[in-house]
């Protein structure tokens, strides 16, 4: 979701779109005012396909806003498309998030003669706004202002009246809007990416604040009309790099930075860490919450905290947080794990915690997100914008942080800075060495239905990781599992030729993974080993460099990055734009 409001607007908007599409791409629209009154153009495909259909970029008017969508109600579809309008067609809106009770105030406004032409949640915002204008309200504001707690659920919206003079005005609940200010224009957008190269400063809304811009001024407010005082902050200029640098997808631009990701960890200072492993230390009992990729490496980093720090703690994927939420208290520490801090099951899972009086600590990767805000201790990652779907460089930022928190619980932060920067080093060996290796091993198995991972110890995460990777972004079905369960079940999926990747590196689970990986050959599995060491049993070799022994989840997940890549690539992916999924997921 994006606005410019300059000289030229729609150029800005279809800018800001495509900066913001790795958010979802399923279709693509763009709303201005010219002097054909309020002119809405939208279809089904990416930002690019659909301006160039429609010749967008020719579109005039000093006021726009847009949306690329990431279809939660509704099929994909023209009608379904943002911006949506009200039956006069005088009103534009866009919209992130979910109206809960859209289906009460769809059947209400149904029985007042309003005829609905889209199946999604959004489409009743302009007809309220429609209405609250007709029955009286003397402004746009004014009708978001009556409209806003009628309804339930998170939201985010922009709205364009062509009756209020390009009056625009957006507010917010539970889902982010910002408010960018340039030399020649003000954004209004769900993330800043998507103005970082024309503001210089911003603005965050809070929750139940609204902008109102007009092409004179700028005015925040909250839902009873009082002026809100709003102190503007420096926009993060590495958010502005979103270049590919002649790579041909940003996931392969992002695998390759890890080894300069790695090293970014030791630059946390550590006042930040010390700070946070005292929090820890501090507690009866310590709970990671995070979803996908992002729980992947809290399991890593609930081992990193039991192996070094003798600390016990539990991983809960947040989308079940809620359910153990009456066994959080005041000597509970939180550590919310988010790349984008807006993933909404995560949010909501923090915002339980502080109301039982836990201590959160979020690790996320965005400057001013909504999780920091809500956050005690706060840890940016640091990567940089990460524009590929499938997480691959916070992932890997993600456990060099927990890796140093546990040392500093011990004292002994130094030596794990040490041991960080002698990883990104064999990193950096590995990609030059695995990369081409890998994309043969991909044109092998790029014909395979099905794929399983297995590892033990730490690396049973990683496991889960590379299985995710290749499913999500080459739609082959792949599963990860500890190695000692691959007997209690799933062997009976082996057959003749059935891929197997075994994450075996030289330390205390070798030996007993070896042992797994004979029983799936013996069964006719293709052994594929990652490990530092030789094995007869591997059919096809990964070698991995040796490093600390809890570092060895950095060395297996960047192989098995790369090898999702080739087989994407291989099999005719979008590696960048898997189908179906957003980068951030801010609906539960």
């Amino acid at each position: 979701m994006t606005n410019g409001f300059s000289e030229s607007a729609v150029s800005l908007v279809l800018e800001g779109l495509r900066r913001l599409e790795y958010r979802g791409y399923d279709s693509a629209g763009v709303a201005t005012l010219d002097s054909r009154g309020l002119v809405v153009l939208k279809d089904v495909g990416y930002v690019d396909q659909v301006a160039t259909r429609y010749r967008i970029g020719d579109m005039r008017g000093s006021v726009a806003m847009g949306h690329t969508r990431w279809a939660t109600h509704g099929r994909v579809t023209q009608l379904n498309a943002h911006p949506h309008t009200d039956g006069s067609g005088r009103i534009a809106v866009v919209h992130n998030g979910i109206i809960e009770n859209y289906l009460e105030i769809r059947a209400d406004l149904s029985t007042q003669g309003v005829v609905f032409t889209s199946e999604t949640d959004t489409e009743v915002i302009p007809h309220l706004l429609g209405r609250a204008l007709a029955s009286g309200c003397a402004t746009l504001a004014d009708a978001v202002r009556q409209v806003c707690p009628q309804l339930r659920g998170s939201y985010a919206f922009l709205a364009l009246c062509m009756d209020d003079g390009g009056m625009m005005v957006g507010v917010r609940k539970d889902n982010p809007l910002v408010v960018g200010f340039g030399d020649s224009c003000v954004c209004l957008a769900s993330d800043a990416l998507a103005f970082a190269p024309y503001a210089d400063t911003m603005v965050s809304l809070s929750d139940g604040e609204v902008v109102i811009v007009t092409p004179s001024s700028v005015r925040f407010t909250d839902l009873e009309g009082r002026e809100v005082k709003e102190a503007r902050v420096v926009v993060d200029c590495v958010w502005a790099d979103t270049e590919r640098n002649g790579h041909p997808h940003y996931m392969l631009k992002e695998i390759l930075e890890q080894p300069l990701v790695l090293q970014k960890c030791n630059t946390l200072d550590d006042s930040t860490l010390i700070d946070t492993a005292l929090e820890i230390l501090g507690a009866r009992q310590v709970v990671f919450t995070a979803c996908g990729t992002s729980r992947h490496a809290s399991l890593i980093g609930r081992y990193y905290f039991s192996k070094i720090a003798r600390r016990f703690s539990d991983v809960v994927m947040a989308s079940e947080f809620g359910y153990f939420s009456s066994s959080l208290n005041r000597q509970t520490v939180v550590i919310a794990v988010s790349q984008s801090g807006e993933t909404a099951d995560v949010l909501a899972g923090v915002k339980l915690a502080k109301q039982a009086g836990a201590c959160v600590v979020s690790v996320v990767n965005r400057p001013s997100s909504m999780l920091a805000e809500l956050s005690d201790h706060v840890i940016e990652l640091g990567c940089g914008a990460e524009m590929g779907v499938a997480a691959t460089k916070t992932f890997t930022c993600q456990l060099g942080v927990f890796y140093l928190l546990a040392h500093a619980m011990v004292n002994r932060l130094q030596r794990g800075r040490e041991n960080v920067k002698a990883a990104g080093g064999c990193l950096e060996e590995l990609l030059q060495q695995s990369n081409q290796r890998l994309a043969e091993l991909a044109r092998k198995l790029m014909g395979w239905e099905h794929l399983y991972y297995i590892g033990r110890g730490a690396n049973f995460a990683s496991a889960m990781e590379g299985a995710l990777k290749m499913k999500e972004i080459s739609y082959i079905h792949a599963e990860g599992m500890p190695a000692g369960e691959l007997k209690h079940g799933t062997l009976a999926l082996v057959e003749q030729g059935t891929p197997v990747v075994v994450i075996c590196p030289n330390d205390e689970t070798h030996a007993e993974t070896i042992s797994n990986a004979m029983e799936a050959r013996a069964r006719g599995a293709y052994i594929i080993g990652l490990s530092d060491v030789e094995s007869p049993v591997y059919d096809h070799w990964i070698r991995i460099p040796a490093v600390a022994p809890l570092l060895y989840p950095v060395m297996v997940v960047v192989p098995l990055q790369l090898l999702a890549y080739h087989v994407a690539v291989a099999r005719g992916c979008d590696p960048d734009k898997p189908r179906n999924l957003a980068k951030s997921v801010t609906v539960k």
